[in-house]
């Protein structure tokens, strides 16, 4: 691109590596990210080898049942609470159509960015698989997106666990901040132990809130009754309205942002690719492990709540499921067990979600779109900084803000522009580097990407109509960021970065075929 300046460091950058010079010297594989070649001594500068070796990460510590529970954990939080207000928006009907088409949007999204992940097995996940294929303002558009999704999502589910303490009577304790800073300072010291301890404890939250999950289904379908389904009362100036409609067709659209809770965050499986046995084949594995159980979780969850109580009552509480199994008000074993595992739930999501964060922010840093000094890590390879820094930033923003219904609107917002720039970049490198080595290919090819990139498109128009103002604040703080990147840190991107290193690659490939 014509108005990108080179990829260089800033020259006062002390330890920071010059760009290496290979124009005609042999050049690595695709797949195989300058990190590794620094790794292998395959004619690195030593300099960005020392760059490198800083901010690496711990190999091998995932695998594939590891990675499903990740997957899983992102999202079992969104089973338990969050759904059920797109009832009020489209009714029975229009919320299942919507989550119908979400969970398909998902579906087509994941089984893209399986193939990317393949391709560009590195921490930068989407923001990777943009920089290749849109440049470096596409690749910075997407990072940002996802960092606001997953620094806003943990600082609101931050606030739902404070609710859950309270209202479970746990320690005496009432929601406020004490007890959301005793979630940042728990979790994030847990991650800054070690990859693997941290993934093994989300495996074991999130084993118990699914297990729970099951419980409710069998306990909540003796209760099942088909006419619940549709007892919200119809909008007869709705165009469209009817008993399974009662808001009518535009509620279809209103209810996207819901039918997304049963799967938001799913696709930041591949942000654990640097830390993955074999990811270039355990990653779309466990990525369609992950969507699998979510999908049959979702479809239960959402069908035996509903039918159990009634979807006029359950719409606007804030835990349907416990809701569901209370049809006198009075409290039941069944429903006492799922109040428990509602919190098992979130603590799984949150603590998988500043996983995701520090990842991403990691990968943005290193490359050095964020200041560089966030991506450095400690003996235990863990990006200290990358946690630390979006931790404080998220338990600010839990305590001044309380309000934790908008900020997931805002990294519903966020999501949503990742979404669709991501399934871009499956279309735009399928038409523009066909011959691409690809371990994993898209089921469908282009045309399952460009499924998701229109529903991705919808829900991000979706969100204005739920809350305009939360998507006002996303936009917000994409200008700011987007000013930082152009006044200042796009001057100053690290190339022997492997998302970096590997776009300058093809770039250079491209050059020497035009020759």
């Amino acid at each position: 691109m014509a108005d990108e300046p080179e990829l260089t460091t800033s020259p006062a950058g002390g330890d920071e590596p010059e760009r290496p010079r290979r124009a005609h010297g042999p050049t690595l594989p695709p797949a195989v990210p300058a990190a590794r070649a620094a790794e292998a001594g395959e004619g690195a500068d030593p300099r960005a080898a020392a760059y490198l070796e800083r901010r690496s990460l711990r190999r091998g510590s995932a695998g594939p049942l590891l990675l499903t529970g990740l997957g899983v954990a992102y999202v079992v939080s969104g089973d338990f609470s969050g759904w059920n207000a797109g009832l009020a928006e489209g009714g029975f009907g229009g919320l299942a159509i919507a989550a119908v088409l979400m969970g398909l949007m998902y579906t087509c999204l994941v089984f893209s960015l399986a193939e990317l992940a393949s391709v560009l097995p590195t921490a930068g996940g989407g923001y990777g698989f943009a920089r290749r294929a849109l440049g470096i303002w596409g690749g910075f558009l997407t990072g940002t997106a996802i960092l606001i999704e997953y620094v806003l999502a943990p600082a609101a589910i931050a606030l739902f666990i404070g609710e859950y303490v309270e209202s479970l009577g746990l320690f005496g304790l009432e929601s406020g901040w004490p007890v959301y800073l005793a979630c940042f300072v728990l979790f994030v010291g847990i991650h800054l132990w070690g990859v693997g301890e941290a993934l093994r404890f989300v495996l074991a939250v999130t084993a118990v809130a699914v297990a729970a999950l099951v419980v409710f289904a069998c306990a909540a379908a003796t209760e099942f009754s088909a006419g619940s389904l549709n007892d919200i009362p119809v909008d007869q100036d709705a165009f469209g309205a009817g008993s399974w409609l009662p808001f009518g067709i535009l509620g279809i659209w209103a209810a996207f942002p819901f039918g997304m809770w049963f799967f938001l965050g799913v696709e930041g499986v591949p942000l654990a690719a640097e830390e993955t046995r074999d990811p270039a084949r355990t990653l779309p594995r466990a990525m369609a492990w992950s969507l699998g159980i979510l999908l049959v979780l979702a479809l239960v969850t959402f069908v035996t709540a509903t039918g159990a109580r009634g979807a006029a009552v359950i719409a606007d509480v804030g835990d349907p499921l416990v809701q569901a199994l209370q049809p006198h008000g009075e409290p039941t074993t069944a429903s006492r067990i799922v109040n428990y595992a509602g919190l098992a739930g979130l603590v799984a999501s949150f603590f998988s979600l500043i996983y995701a964060g520090s990842r991403q922010l990691f990968a943005l840093s290193r490359a050095g779109y964020l200041p560089r000094v966030l991506s450095l890590t400690n003996r235990r390879k863990a990006p200290y900084l990358g946690l630390v820094v979006p931790g404080a930033l998220g338990f600010a923003l839990a305590a001044a803000s309380g309000d934790g219904a908008r900020m997931l609107n805002v990294a519903v917002f966020g999501a949503t522009i990742s979404y669709a720039l991501m399934a871009l970049s499956h279309v735009v490198l399928r038409w523009r580097e066909p011959r691409l080595r690809r371990p994993y290919r898209t089921p469908g090819g282009v045309v399952t990407s460009s499924v998701a990139l229109v529903l991705a498109c919808s829900a991000l128009v979706a969100t204005f109509l739920v809350d305009p103002r939360a998507a006002l604040i996303a936009l917000g703080v994409y200008g700011v960021a987007l000013v930082y990147f152009a006044c200042y840190s796009r001057h100053r991107l690290v190339a022997s970065a492997p998302e970096e290193e590997f776009a300058a690659l093809a770039e250079a490939e491209a050059a020497l075929a035009r020759d």
